[in-house]
């Protein structure tokens, strides 16, 4: 694990977190769209991004998504993935966010974040403990606590799952 995450800051923000709420594009994905004749526009997931999110949720930490687009690739996937709190469409991620703390009643030092574009700044800015990608845009990794070493849509979102997991002694991980 990289030795920021271990930091004293970070381990404290981490062990508060209840929600793990995620942008799509960028970060949970690496950002490319696909065409796929007969079924139209798709996206690449990461199995381990999507196993990390299932073991992160088996040990009752929450996971929502936030993304200012909706599309039938991304439903899908999350309706795999049993993610409880999925908002789509809307630009405005404050909205949703304020939608996840009505329906959850969780504190905003209780969330973590992870996004990776200038729609997403206002949400890093609200929560205990955000993440970004190595390719988020320079203002977003200006305002975030931590910048993940693995790229979005491929392994960024298990590297926070696993970190919030670790921090609060939760389920099982690797030293």
């Amino acid at each position: 694990m990289n030795k920021l995450l271990e930091t004293k800051d970070i381990q404290e923000r981490l062990k508060k977190i209840k929600i793990l709420i995620l942008d799509v594009d960028g970060v949970m994905t690496d950002g490319r769209l696909f065409w796929l004749e007969g079924h139209g526009w798709t996206r690449h997931f990461h199995i381990k991004d999507g196993y990390g999110l299932k073991v992160l949720m088996k040990c009752g930490i929450q996971v929502a998504i936030i993304s200012g687009g909706d599309s039938k690739d991304v439903r899908i996937r999350m309706e795999f993935l049993k993610i409880q709190h999925v908002f789509l469409g809307d630009e405005d991620k404050l909205k949703a966010l304020n939608k996840i703390v009505e329906a959850t009643g969780l504190k905003l030092e209780e969330m973590a974040f992870m996004g990776d574009d200038l729609f997403d700044i206002p949400v890093i800015e609200k929560v205990g403990f955000s993440a970004t990608v190595p390719h988020a845009v320079d203002p977003v990794k200006a305002r975030a606590h931590y910048v993940t070493e693995s790229p979005g849509g491929w392994g960024a979102v298990r590297e926070i799952a696993d970190a919030i997991r670790k921090a609060q002694g939760l389920g099982p991980y690797l030293t």
